[in-house]
């Protein structure tokens, strides 16, 4: 999927940390609806990349633009509000809170002049949606691994994003969690809103993503379809060795 509104776009974007250069003139574009992953080894820069995206760092150098506007000095909340969710691969929901009540702290944070029993109706909806709804009183510390990944990005969906970024949220979960977590993600995408998301499960990588960017050393080396950068020797050199090892 390519073409249509930009929703999100990367100029240039550097970020150094004293004397190491960890994302290097990175740049690229997301259209609307569209579901772009971000793959490369350890230490490529991805999940810096992510974090200029969502502002918890400011770019040494580039710009990014969300939703046609300049956010390149503008801070998490700001974005936030604006239109950008994140769930991130750790987990970190408040523990002795309800599943429901974490929630509801998304839709409270989302969008100014919320009140809390619309906020409380939403985050019902947002369990229902994610498949939560069972563990709604439950406290979020006696969820299962993959309800935890569920209860991340029921949060950020909570905010109401036009534009989802997902760090790794398949990590730690066996192959049939997997799968239902990419139905979670297909149905955020059926839902109108873009997902750029960081995954180094490549059958993941091939399900989900209409398009990927790759990076290396802090610099994009391909973009294009999953079939089109998995064919390119470069990106076989610097990240996914044998075919036998792509395919497993």
């Amino acid at each position: 999927m390519s073409g249509g509104p930009v929703v999100l776009k990367a100029e240039g974007l550097s970020k150094r940390f004293g004397g190491l250069l960890a994302v290097q003139n990175v740049s690229f574009s997301q259209y609307a609806g569209e579901i772009l992953a971000v793959i490369g080894p350890n230490g490529a820069g991805k999940t810096t990349l992510l974090n200029l995206l969502s502002g918890v760092y400011r770019p040494t150098s580039g710009r990014l633009e969300l939703l046609g506007e300049d956010v390149t000095e503008k801070p998490i909340e700001y974005r936030c509000h604006l239109g950008l969710g994140r769930a991130f691969q750790i987990v970190r929901p408040f523990p002795e809170m309800t599943v429901h009540e974490n929630v509801t702290v998304g839709a409270l944070f989302g969008k100014r002049g919320k009140t809390l029993s619309a906020a409380r109706e939403e985050a019902y909806d947002l369990l229902e949606r994610t498949g939560l709804a069972p563990q709604a009183d439950k406290a979020a510390h006696e969820l299962t691994l993959l309800q935890d990944k569920r209860l991340e990005v029921a949060r950020a969906l909570a905010t109401q994003p036009k534009v989802l970024l997902l760090d790794e949220v398949m990590a730690g979960l066996r192959p049939a969690e997997a799968q239902e977590a990419v139905a979670l993600v297909r149905s955020v995408q059926g839902s109108g809103i873009s997902v750029l998301f960081i995954e180094h499960i490549m059958p993941v990588v091939r399900d989900l993503a209409d398009r990927v960017v790759v990076m290396d050393q802090g610099q994009v080396i391909a973009e294009g379809t999953y079939r089109e950068v998995t064919a390119n020797p470069q990106v076989v050199a610097a990240y996914l060795g044998t075919e036998a090892e792509l395919h497993a």
